[in-house]
């Protein structure tokens, strides 16, 4: 409980163990070989799958932030997803789908 407390009180959210695993499940429903990501996508994808900062991904692949933001805006509507957390799930999905799948 201290936990929950304490990331309130920084600001942040907490997400209990069954909330991610109801987001994941949901983000796993979508039909990942219909969806087509950019490149730039891909790597911001990877990038927020890794727990990255946008400010960190912009370094990484060499564009600034506000892109980076821009690319999470189209990726949250293209997963259909309404948050950062989500979006770093279906990353997770995804790739456990690519590696299960060979």
């Amino acid at each position: 409980m201290a936990s929950v407390t304490e990331a309130s009180a920084n600001g942040r959210e907490f997400v209990g163990i069954q909330a991610l695993m109801e987001l994941e499940e949901r983000s796993c429903d979508c039909d990942w070989v219909s969806l087509r990501f950019t490149p730039m996508q891909l790597k911001i994808l990877n990038g927020v799958r890794s727990g990255l900062l946008n400010k960190q991904i912009a370094f990484d692949v060499g564009v600034t932030e506000a892109t980076v933001k821009s690319h999470m805006t189209r990726l949250m509507r293209k997963l259909n997803v309404s948050n950062r957390t989500q979006v770093a799930l279906a990353a997770q999905a995804m790739e456990h789908r690519e590696t299960s799948a060979r």
